[in-house]
């Protein structure tokens, strides 16, 4: 091996009441592919795809707990990177998605959106500024 070993992605991994419910909101508000959802029947495992981000989804028999649950400066659970978080608000607003903070220039020199899944995580959707 010669050089540096490649990163090819990192997936949060989101503990959720309901795996089903979790990954059709991932799929049908913001636009993401299920690629895997296991078991069969009963699925408790779901990985969901959009680009180069990806998530893992697991039903435990645990409530979830969000970092905004634990502590209010912990505000997202997830930072998705996107060069286009305007283009990216208005797709997810003509899906219906509803923002939990608005598309915006941040205090910390970021530009983009949050918004909240079924069970509470908090994702915020942009790119620094500038």
């Amino acid at each position: 091996m010669t050089g540096r070993a490649v990163l090819n992605g990192l997936a949060p991994f989101f503990i959720v009441r309901d795996v089903e419910v979790s990954a059709a909101f991932y799929r049908d508000a913001l636009g993401f592919t299920v690629t895997h959802l296991a078991p069969e029947e009963a699925p408790f495992f779901a990985i969901v795809a959009r680009d180069g981000a990806m998530l893992f989804l697991k039903s435990v028999g645990v409530a979830p707990l969000p970092n905004p649950a634990r502590a209010a400066d912990a505000r997202w659970d997830s930072y998705v990177n996107t060069d286009e978080p305007d283009a990216l608000a208005v797709e997810f607003q003509a899906r219906g998605v509803v923002f939990s903070v608005p598309l915006q220039d941040t205090g910390d020199g970021l530009r983009g959106f949050e918004l909240r899944d079924p069970d509470g995580y908090t994702l915020f959707f942009g790119r620094p500024r500038g």
